[in-house]
């Protein structure tokens, strides 16, 4: 195992780096301020909330503004709008990720690294940031960009004076009872109600109630390609997402033309998606400990993920989350090699042989209270670390561990995919590595599966020391199917020399396969699609079995 010290004299450590929290205004990039720009482009490391899927907006509207080298925390929200099973409810697990949040971007601080927390909007109004600015600016110097509200964008967008003269501006989340809103909307002075998709039917009822619903105007996305205005009384509640607010202008100003700004409902849906991780963000209760990084660090555990065969595309929501949150990171170098480098989290790369070693040393880390990944290629349960991890489990001395098994796009998927489906059917996948059991087990297996007419997956055909393992296979599984079965050839899919070949099986040149290689050997009723005009040859299994 290779490790990095995880402490530098005090002597040696660099003086803390800077926090800043800075606003990105409403989603057009251009409507960030210079000094946003500036900040974001010198930045050492780049945070930004999201939900569990991963996207943010937040992200996407400071990409111009990127170095391309930076590190990136991706701060991904427990929760949004779902349920969840923490023993202190939504509170409690929004809580715990704030706390670990800040304990994350500390480490960065601690390491003398300048940190950019990028937020929609401005970050202290109804904003993400302030809940980690609250743990962290006692601590380290700290600095707020503000930046322009969805209000004063969607004021623009309406065309309309939000406020003149004497008025009063009332800002009211959707979120408070139908009751509350309407006695707070009650009067003549401009109002703006924010938190709208799954409140706007409340928001609704109380306009109505309150005898202001005719006022009302709807503004979604302001100052984006996808912004849309109308009068609230017209809007589908099913198309609204959170990322809209309402508005009761100042009643002074020029009504609105009847056509208005173009609609664009189509956009909903996108919004909605990154909308979720705000609602998250600005409902979160504020119970930080005195001590930010001991109420974030409680018993270690150890998370199993699979990247895929290859590329970000490959992983889940969930890995990307995981990966993000490690602080130790366990693995085979060339996969740990494809997790990008993170110098807050620690590496332990080893060779592939060397299984059970690394998952004790995992385990041993989690027993003294880090946060740590091991990571798989493809899935972790598939020929992978998780068996290793959970083996070991079972002895005293780790039986308190906390293990998550994380899945991912297995090779066998992967290859399938790329080739049509193969896997239509029923299937087997079977190793044909005897380094871990004897041949005759796999010998006896093979036939088993060529005389039950299964489609086969094979992992792990070939490698340097084991060349004639793959003719053998070869010759039982002749024994019961045709030298005219498909059989796929899969190479580096999701890599760089990603190859996939469709071959018979008497065509089958073991001689040409290694353990970057996964086939796939079809069943008697895989079919072959010739090369069309739009799409290369495929092979599929159909799903019907005959009689």
């Amino acid at each position: 195992m290779t490790t990095t010290p995880s402490r530098e004299p005090a002597a040696h450590r660099p003086a803390p780096g800077r926090l800043y929290g800075v606003g990105l205004g409403p989603g057009d990039p251009e409507l960030l301020t210079i000094k946003a720009a500036r900040l974001i482009g010198e930045a050492d490391v780049i945070a930004f909330h999201s939900a569990r899927h991963g996207r943010s907006i937040a992200r996407s509207v400071a990409a111009p503004y990127l170095r391309g080298d930076q590190i990136e925390e991706p701060l991904i929200y427990p929760v949004t709008v779902e349920t969840t099973e923490h023993p202190g409810g939504y509170d409690g697990a929004m809580a715990d990720f704030y706390a670990d949040a800040s304990d994350r971007l500390a480490r960065h601080l601690d390491a003398g690294r300048t940190v950019v927390v990028i937020a929609e909007g401005d970050p202290l109004f109804y904003g993400s940031y302030m809940h980690l600015h609250k743990r962290l600016a006692h601590r380290y110097q700290a600095e707020v960009i503000p930046g322009v509200t969805s209000v004063s964008a969607a004021s623009a967008a309406l065309g309309r004076p939000l406020v003149e003269h004497e008025e009063v501006l009332t800002v009211l989340p959707g979120t408070l009872a139908v009751e509350e809103l309407t006695a707070r909307l009650r009067g003549s002075d401009p109002a703006v109600v924010l938190k709208l998709g799954r409140t706007f039917g409340n928001v609704t009822q109380a306009l109505r109630d309150s005898g202001r619903l005719d006022e009302a105007f709807y503004i979604e996305r302001a100052s984006t390609s996808a912004e849309r205005v109308e009068p609230l009384a017209e809007v589908d509640p099913a198309t609204v997402p959170y990322f809209s607010l309402a508005m009761v202008p100042s009643r002074g100003g020029t009504p609105i033309p009847a056509a208005g700004p173009p609609s664009s409902a189509s956009a909903s849906s996108a919004a909605a998606s990154a909308s979720a991780s705000s609602a998250a963000a600005s409902a979160a209760a504020d119970s930080a400990s005195a001590d930010p990084t001991a109420a974030s660090r409680g018993a270690g555990r150890v998370v199993v993920v699979g990247l895929g065969p290859g590329g970000r595309d490959w992983l889940t929501p969930q890995v990307q989350a995981e990966l993000a949150a490690a602080e130790e990171l366990v693995g085979y170098h060339t996969y740990l090699a494809r997790v990008p480098v993170n110098p807050r989290q620690r590496r332990h790369a080893s060779d592939n042989k060397v299984e059970s070693e690394r998952a004790a040393f995992a385990l041993d880390l989690a027993r003294a209270g880090s946060r740590v990944a091991v990571v798989s290629s493809g899935d972790p349960g598939v020929f992978a670390m998780a068996s290793a991890v959970l083996e070991l489990v079972e002895e005293p001395r780790w039986r308190d561990i906390e293990v998550l098994i994380c899945p991912g796009v297995t090779a066998a998927q992967a290859v399938a995919a790329k080739a049509g489906a193969p896997l239509g059917h029923d299937f087997c996948v079977l190793s044909l590595s005897d380094r871990l059991k004897p041949w005759h087990v796999i010998e006896s297996r093979l036939t088993a599966i060529a005389q039950a007419d299964l489609v086969l997956a094979i992992y792990n055909p070939a490698s340097a020391s084991r060349t004639w393992q793959l003719e053998k296979a070869k010759a039982v599984l002749g024994e019961y199917r045709s030298a005219g079965t498909p059989v796929v050839i899969g190479r580096d899919v999701g890599g760089p020399a990603e190859s996939v070949r469709i071959v018979t099986l008497g065509e089958l040149d073991p001689s040409e396969i290694d353990m970057r290689c996964l086939l796939i050997v079809g069943s008697s009723q895989t079919r072959l699609i010739p090369t069309r005009p739009h799409s290369p040859a495929q092979v599929y299994t159909p799903r019907r079995y005959p009689n």
